[in-house]
């Protein structure tokens, strides 16, 4: 195992996987109002979220199961969590303002 094998990368996978999760169901529950550009523009952006999110799920369980390259391999992963947890925000401010 990697020197990361107890470090962050142990709480970025199954957070990450979570996140998954909520961008999934933020969509879901989105489709029950009205259709309109706002509505689109969100699913497009949580969507790419998803995908953020397992980009980070991916390289946080790569840095656990890797030797040598585990550590940039974490902090790549921690990187991409971030700018998904970011991009999470940016959509929930749209989605209140598109609410209002």
């Amino acid at each position: 195992m990697g020197s990361s094998t107890g470090g962050l990368s142990a709480h970025i996978l199954p957070t990450s996987a979570t996140m998954i999760g909520v961008c999934m169901t933020v969509m879901s529950i989105r489709h029950l109002g009205p259709r309109d550009d706002m509505r689109l523009l969100v699913d497009r952006m949580l969507a790419i979220d998803a995908l953020v999110f397992l980009a980070s799920a991916l390289l946080s369980f790569m840095s656990m199961r890797s030797r040598r390259s585990g550590v940039r391999l974490e902090a790549w992963g921690e990187m991409v969590f971030i700018a998904g947890l970011a991009l999470l925000a940016l959509g929930a401010v749209i989605l209140a303002f598109a609410l209002c």
